[in-house]
């Protein structure tokens, strides 16, 4: 084989294993999250991105931005988790067109409830990967 394709097998083999251990991340913080806290991994996402502005707020698209899911998915989610009376919108003084997502008691007390569960498990998975030669450094890079 040419270099060139070394380099796009090496590429592809990357993106391949970065996308196994994602999935097995996921999968495992999905069950752990629903099983303890009835929390989705995305709506465990909003409330930790939240939870790390100054305020507990951002505004909508800075949110969708955060969390890597489109306008309308996020302001799905937000409104799943606004019904549950873990989050509330509100209109931007400044800027009347600004929508901000806001933590509240309820969700931060969740938030908190769910953070160990959620770094016990990555945790466990990052380990139990470093244990398999193909996403060993991968693992190390993310523990």
């Amino acid at each position: 084989m040419p270099i060139a394709d070394d380099a796009v097998e090496a590429r592809a083999q990357g993106w391949r294993t970065l996308a196994a251990l994602h999935a097995k991340i996921e999968e495992r913080l999905e069950k752990a999250l629903q099983k303890e806290h009835e929390l989705s991994v995305s709506e465990y996402t909003v409330l930790d991105a939240l939870a790390r502005q100054d305020g507990w707020h951002m505004r909508m698209q800075q949110l969708a931005r955060a969390v890597v899911l489109s306008q309308s998915a996020t302001t799905r989610l937000v409104t799943r988790l606004e019904n549950r009376g873990l989050l509330r919108r509100y209109l931007c003084e400044d800027d009347r067109r600004g929508i901000y997502s806001e933590v509240t008691p309820a969700g931060r007390e969740l938030l908190e409830q769910a953070s160990p569960v959620h770094d016990a498990v990555l945790k466990e998975v990052l380990a139990e990967a470093a244990e398999q030669p193909e996403l060993a450094p991968l693992a190390a890079v993310i523990a």
